[in-house]
């Protein structure tokens, strides 16, 4: 089967949608699915929800789906270094859930291997358990939390064959696998593609069950956040 698409557009074409949950891979800006997050602020849909550790830089990332304005909610764990995401927020022009990163984690995998919610101790007595069920077990207070099942997933790979099967990279594997898992449709951005079953099955990180399209980006900008030089 080849889930191949011929651009980021035409990957996205049919399945995002006005108020739709979205959840993004990256950590930072490492791995993150630039030309998808790109197409999406192009397509112009609004009102989202989206999940993810961050929520890029301003001008890079998922601020730039912030700066045009299309996103209505986050769900992440850190949300520094993007001013305009401090700006929507202060002006209650952005919801924002705070999540901690191990429980953002947790509710993606939970969300792919099916499980609907769980309890974890993280976060009890502080606002993260506002609202939530509270419950004790063994002596210890743990916290009822809900798991992801997006809508869309955007994922950024190293190698990916034309059937889906996904090999990451180092850092940039983060929280590609688990966003990859919780989405009922997932599209990929690859730095390589190759033919199906040139992979080792020893090598492949993600099985391509989980993944819906593909489209291919060889040359990914890999920005960073900060860059600190000093003399040789």
């Amino acid at each position: 089967m080849n889930k191949v698409f011929g651009s980021a557009r035409e990957a996205l074409e049919g399945i995002v949608a006005d108020g739709q949950t979205i959840a993004v891979g990256g950590f930072g800006l490492c791995g993150i699915p630039e030309l998808l997050i790109q197409a999406l602020r192009d397509s112009g849909v609004k009102n989202l929800t989206c999940i993810s550790n961050n929520a890029g830089v301003d001008g890079v990332g998922l601020g730039l789906l912030l700066e045009s304005r299309q996103i209505r909610k986050m769900f992440a764990s850190y949300v520094g270094e993007n001013k305009e995401f401090a700006r929507q927020y202060l002006n209650n022009e952005l919801e924002l859930e705070f999540t901690p990163q191990g429980t953002l984690a947790e509710k993606l995998r939970a969300g792919g291997a099916g499980i609907p919610a769980f309890y974890t101790a993280t976060g009890v007595g502080t606002v993260v358990a506002d609202g939530k069920e509270v419950r004790e077990f063994d002596g210890r207070q743990y916290v009822l939390e809900r798991s992801f099942t997006p809508d869309v997933s955007l994922v950024h790979a190293h190698t990916a064959d034309r059937s889906g099967n996904l090999v990451f990279r180092r850092t940039a594997r983060n929280f590609n696998p688990d966003v990859a898992m919780a989405g009922k449709i997932t599209v990929v951005e690859v730095e390589n593609l190759v033919d199906t079953g040139s992979l080792d099955p020893d090598d492949i990180h993600l099985p391509g069950i989980f993944v819906h399209r593909i489209v291919h980006n060889p040359n990914p900008s890999k920005q960073i956040e900060k860059r600190t030089t000093r003399p040789a």
